[in-house]
């Protein structure tokens, strides 16, 4: 669970409140590699676009999943951390029009890091957080499973 509590001020004391965001901004839940590929997997097999944009970090540790903004204050998913964001540069929208070989990508809103799955404009801009813990609970049982018959 994040440590953020509290949105800088001038008194450094202000205590949560809305987030100034529009529809473009989002949480961040980041997981370890090896559990959030398989937890990709297991949301693309499931039916429809259950996934949204995913990022890695440049040494590939870890990943992020873009979730709806507020679900950092109730996220507490052991092995995994959401990190509000309010609104601080997490927008996922290209701002450019479409290029003559496909749409645009934006670039990732975390210095030092990449997409895995990019946003494209037809899936969800985020990913559902009920969704994603049951995948990242699958995932894990998954992974300890497979760990066990070495």
């Amino acid at each position: 669970m994040t440590t953020a509590r509290h949105r800088p001020t001038q008194d450094s004391s202000a205590p949560p409140g809305p987030a100034p965001c529009d529809d473009e901004c989002c949480d961040l839940v980041t997981v370890p590699a090896r559990q959030g590929l398989e937890a990709v997997d297991i949301l693309r097999r499931g039916a429809g676009d259950t996934v949204g944009p995913v990022l890695h970090d440049g040494s590939c540790d870890t990943l992020g999943f873009l979730v709806p903004p507020g679900t950092a204050d109730g996220w507490d998913l052991p092995g995994s951390a959401c990190t509000q964001t309010f609104g601080r540069g997490m927008s996922v929208y290209a701002e450019q029009a479409p290029g003559p070989s496909g749409p645009v990508v934006p670039e990732p809103p975390v210095a030092g890091t990449g997409w895995l799955l990019p946003p494209d404009g037809e899936t969800d801009p985020v990913t559902d957080p009920a969704v994603l813990r049951a995948a990242l609970g699958q995932a894990a049982r998954t992974i300890e499973a497979a760990d066990n018959c070495r």
